[in-house]
């Protein structure tokens, strides 16, 4: 159930998204050199969901850019200064069966999650700026407003126009953010209907 709204549209916030890649990849079996390892029982989902709650104020404060990652055991790992350790304190030798939640995620399904603080080099997600809406980098512009005007037949030469401030690329990458966002919206709905 997301955190921000119990309406039929559902607004999620920053940690749903974090906590929803996490669900996703511990439940799901992960192919390895070795062969396939099984996803993990539920209660180690509902372990490791704590865990990012009580995290989640800590990690978003200003000036925090922290990793957020979960282990195949589902075991959540913070990389708070450069050097991953669990939420024990005890450190981590790099692994790279760890999921970092942040970074760019694609379902079996073809779901394709964008990185949740830089999603395409000229963008960013922050979650106390505009509400945790994807924009512009250095602007208050949300990709959603570009995408739309793009939509209703406006070419990105004349959105930059709109908006001088904004470079053309920033106007593709948000037009493309969204498209993508909505292709997810389309293959969800096609397998709930499944």
């Amino acid at each position: 159930m997301p955190s921000i709204s119990t309406e039929r549209t559902k607004l999620w916030s920053y940690g749903d998204l974090m906590g929803l890649r996490l669900v996703y990849w511990l439940r799901h079996p992960k192919p390895t050199a070795s062969g396939q390892v099984r996803g993990v029982a539920m209660s180690q989902v509902r372990l490791a969901l704590a865990a990012l709650r009580e995290m989640e104020e800590d990690l978003w404060a200003p000036g925090a850019n922290p990793v957020v990652a979960v282990d195949r055991s589902g075991e959540v790992v913070l990389d708070p200064s450069g050097s991953p350790e669990e939420l024990s304190g005890q450190g981590l030798i790099a692994n790279p069966e760890l999921l970092n939640l942040v970074l760019p995620f694609e379902s079996e399904e073809g779901m394709k999650g964008p990185n949740l603080i830089e999603p395409r080099p000229t963008l960013r997600i922050v979650p106390g700026k505009l509400g945790g809406e994807p924009h512009v980098a250095r602007s208050r512009v949300e990709t959603r407003a570009l995408a739309a005007l793009a939509r209703r037949g406006m070419g990105s030469n004349n959105i930059v126009r709109l908006f001088p401030a904004l470079e053309e690329a920033a106007v593709l990458d948000a037009i493309d953010l969204e498209d993508q966002l909505s292709r997810n919206l389309g293959a969800e709905q096609t397998s709930v209907a499944a």
